[in-house]
């Protein structure tokens, strides 16, 4: 190494920078010493060049290494830098350092450059591989019958390998995502939620799937790195069995299901055995047969639907023939029912199910109660019915029917054919006379082969008539409904001549007469109604409706709309009660027109012309008016005198009392009998006053009765005590008849005795000295009866009716003459009370007038209502 160096350092001419130092002052040095004084450029050209020399002694003595041949370089260099100051080594430190610096940075280079290149080439080499084993993996992906699809961007179009068209046999590789267009409902529905899953969540799937020509496919999906895949694979050879097998279990579990979801929802207990007889299913039905708490209470319990002997026999029949069916009784929850039942015998145990006949054995008894009740109703039917079967044999007949054709009973029972009781009729002249009998009875038996119902005349010998209707049955047969219509003939006959006499009446009336039906449109009508609203008689040729008429006759009538009530009379449904109105037309006829529902619906509607009646009413109606306006102002005339002349009278009956009663001196004999006729006098005309007052206010409506509870003796005495000085001055004796219990009634005390008063009064004034005037009461159920009765000269029937008018006074058997209001008064006071007053002759002479008061006053007819309250 040392000897290569030296060679080369000799090779170079390079020389040691330790060299010169050692060999001696040269003499530039010699010279600049000798000067004592460096110039600058000169110290730093020095400095220079030392540091130089110390820094290649140093860099040799590195290049040397260590060892015995370093050493004199190594002495070089420590004796180069022992001649330096602080300042040059610090030099020489720093270019040491960057020498070392770039030595190694070189070194390193070079170094990751190699390494650099075999990578490269141990890159290359293995992407080599890879791309081979792509290649290679791609060959043998191909080389089966899949597809491959990678979503590698969910905004990316998918990435497709392997001959789609295979699956699908569509040329377009998109049209495989299009799952329903090459795979059936169910797979394509399943797929694509599988897929729809993978895209958004990554959830894994692996589905068996079928196309619709029958392939089956495998779809595996699964999440790969940051996309995710879809296999598609078509299943051959054992896989595809297994597939077919799978698929054929899954569709028979499925079956399963849905057979039991059916069972368990069925409402009729339906079950499952095993083998050994024990339950291992029932629906929700069986546990509530079983009164269990729920299906799996009735398995868990094992409890029987069939009794003991219920089951001994369906073991039995299971044992023999491998199922079992009949109709039992069976107590399902509580209550008995009837069941169809049936339980098949399987390998794998025990099936049943059972039906609810309770209603069919219900319906089939009701049907036989039904069918017994519907031939006891055709045998009171008075039509005669026959009803012979498809065998053209008698199978029903009613009570009628053997009336009818007067057949025997014992023959019916013998169910003849139709054939045979037709020749029988035949020969009884029970049918119609025929020249040709088997023609015509084939023509009647075309009803065996008929659709429709069929309707004969049968005339027989003797004037009889029989309506004869062949109806087909749709089991087979046909059934004969005979009815006699001889009498319905007549009638009508008779129907027919009552309507045209009834159309000539109605031509003959002077009434407009028109008759609606009950659809509205005129039925019948006669001359006059046309005469009446002049129209011609082609008018209503057409029946026209309710609605038209009116638009015809109202355009005559001042008031249009009275048409209306008579439209609403025709046409409504309900409340048809008659109408009456009065219409007048616009030439100045006044027309009546009365409505009468008739019982087939229709109406009846007549018009009177009444203009001269209406004339005449009016010209009564002005003149009662007038009478009544005198009327009032004659009782107001009276009314106010009347009053106006109270206030004076009773001034002078005072003053008359006064005297009389000496308090303003002693009178004489003939002033006091002047004071008494004045007395007597004045309290005449009071009365009279009285009772026209008493008139007036009962006129007015204002009088009301103090009702109170009435005694009937003392009412009668009181009364009778007010005539007494007039009873004693004719001599007459006033007998009073009256219970000793008669009681009491509700009435109004003081005008009771009134009444009572003013009877006695017109009796005594007309009863003969020393005569009897009687005053009786009777007491019934319902009323209080008072008579007075005299035997005076009696009443005149003529005058009866006129005694209870106002100021109504007759002379013929009075002592004195009259005001004619005292009976007014009673009957007036009478119908204020609801009660009733009557006069008439009393059996054996004489006058007897009745007043009755009814004891229950809110029945009365005439009660007054303020008395009343």
């Amino acid at each position: 190494m040392d000897a290569r160096f030296a060679a080369l350092r000799a090779r170079r001419g390079w020389r040691s920078p330790l060299a010169a130092p050692l060999a001696g002052p040269s003499p530039d040095n010699l010279s600049q010493n000798r000067s004592g004084h460096d110039s600058p450029p000169a110290r730093t050209a020095s400095f220079f060049r030392r540091t130089v020399l110390a820094g290649g002694a140093v860099a040799a003595a590195l290049g040397v290494g260590a060892g015995p041949a370093a050493a004199g370089p190594l002495a070089e260099a420590a004796l180069a830098l022992g001649q330096l100051d602080r300042g040059d080594i610090t030099g020489v430190a720093l270019l040491v350092g960057l020498i070392a610096f770039a030595t190694t940075t070189a070194i390193v280079h070079v170094r990751y450059r190699a390494a650099s290149a075999r990578r490269d080439s141990e890159a290359m080499a293995e992407i080599s591989r890879l791309e081979a084993q792509l290649e290679e993996s791609r060959a043998l992906m191909l080389a089966e019958p899949q597809v491959i699809v990678v979503w590698r961007d969910p905004a990316a179009e998918p990435e497709i390998l392997g001959n789609g068209t295979a699956f699908t046999g569509f040329s377009a590789p998109r049209r495989l995502l299009a799952f329903g267009a090459w795979l059936g409902p169910t797979s394509a529905a399943a797929v694509e939620k599988a897929v729809e899953m993978l895209r958004r969540r990554g959830v894994s799937f692996s589905l068996a799937l079928v196309t619709h020509d029958g392939r089956h496919i495998e779809a595996e999906g699964r999440p790969v790195g940051s996309a995710v895949v879809l296999r598609l694979r078509e299943v051959t050879g054992a896989r595809q069995e297994l597939a077919r097998i799978r698929e054929t279990q899954q569709r028979v579990e499925g079956e399963a299901a849905m057979l039991r979801a059916l069972l368990g929802r069925l409402a009729t207990p339906a079950w499952l055995r095993d083998p050994q007889g024990r339950l291992v299913w029932a629906n929700a039905a069986y546990a509530h047969a079983v009164e269990a708490a729920d299906p799996a209470d009735a398995v868990k319990r094992d409890l029987p639907l069939l009794d003991q002997a219920g089951r001994r026999s369906a073991a039995e029949a299971e044992a023999k023939a491998g199922h079992f069916g009949a109709r039992l009784p069976v107590v399902v929850a509580g209550t008995r029912r009837v069941l169809d039942l049936v339980e098949v015998a399987t390998g794998e145990g025990f099936a049943g199910l059972t039906l609810d006949a309770t209603e069919v054995e219900t319906v089939r008894a009701d049907l036989a109660h039904v069918i017994s009740a519907h031939r006891r109703t055709l045998d009171q039917l008075s039509t005669a019915v026959a009803i012979f079967g498809g065998d053209r044999r008698l199978v029903f007949h009613n009570a009628a029917y053997a009336r009818l054709f007067d057949l025997d009973p014992g023959f019916l029972e013998d169910r003849p054919s139709d054939s045979a009781v037709l020749d029988r009729l035949r020969a009884s002249r029970r049918l119609p006379e025929q020249a040709d009998f088997r023609a015509w009875r084939e023509e009647l038996h075309k009803a065996y082969h008929a659709i429709e119902p069929r309707e004969h005349a049968w005339h027989l010998p003797g004037g009889r008539t029989l309506r004869v209707v062949t109806a087909p049955n749709p089991e087979g047969g046909v059934t004969y409904l005979c009815d006699e219509v001889t009498e319905h003939l007549a009638l009508e006959s008779r129907f027919a001549a009552l309507s045209r006499l009834q159309t000539e009446t109605l031509d003959g009336l002077a009434e407009a007469v028109a008759v609606f039906g009950s659809d509205g449109r005129l039925g019948l009508h006669n001359p006059a109604f046309l005469r009446l609203w002049r129209f011609p008689p082609s008018a209503l040729a057409d029946r026209p409706h309710i609605d038209r008429v009116m638009k015809l006759c109202g355009a005559e009538m001042l008031r249009p709309e009275l048409w209306r009530g008579l439209r609403e009379a025709v046409t409504t449904m309900e409340k048809r009660t008659p109408l009456d109105v009065r219409m007048e037309r616009r030439d100045g006829a006044v027309l009546h027109g009365s409505t009468q529902p008739l019982p087939d619906g229709g109406t009846l509607i007549t018009f009177r012309d009444v203009t001269d009646s209406v004339k005449v009413e009016r010209a009564l109606v002005e003149r009662n008016e007038a009478l009544e306006a005198a009327d009032y102002l004659k009782s107001t005339f009276v009314g106010h005198v009347s009053y106006e002349l109270r206030s004076p009278l009773t001034t002078i009956i005072g003053f008359a009392q006064l005297l009389d009663e000496d308090a303003t001196g002693p009178l004489t004999a003939k002033q006091r009998a002047y004071v008494s006729h004045i007395t007597e006098s004045s309290a005449a005309l009071l009365a009279i006053i009285n009772d026209i007052l008493d008139l007036a206010t009962i006129d007015a409506g204002t009088m009301a009765l103090e009702l109170g509870e009435v005694d009937i003796r003392a009412t009668m005495e009181a009364a009778a005590e007010g005539v007494r000085d007039r009873v004693a001055e004719g001599e007459f004796r006033l007998v009073l008849e009256v219970a000793e219990r008669a009681g009491s009634f509700l009435a109004d005390g003081r005008r009771v005795r009134q009444i009572l008063y003013n009877l006695l009064s017109n009796a005594v004034r007309f009863a003969p000295n020393g005569s009897t005037v009687t005053l009786s009461a009777e007491r019934t159920a319902s009323a209080v009866r008072f008579q007075v009765r005299d035997e005076g000269p009696g009443i005149a029937p003529d005058l009866a009716g006129r005694v209870f008018d106002r100021f109504e006074s007759r002379t013929v058997g009075s002592r004195q003459r009259g005001v004619g209001l005292g009976l007014s008064i009673v009957r007036s006071l009478m119908e204020l009370h609801g009660g009733l007053v009557s006069i008439g002759a009393a059996p054996g002479g004489g006058t007897i007038v009745t007043c009755t008061f009814p004891l229950d006053r809110r029945t009365a007819p005439g009660a007054s209502p303020r008395a009343a309250e």
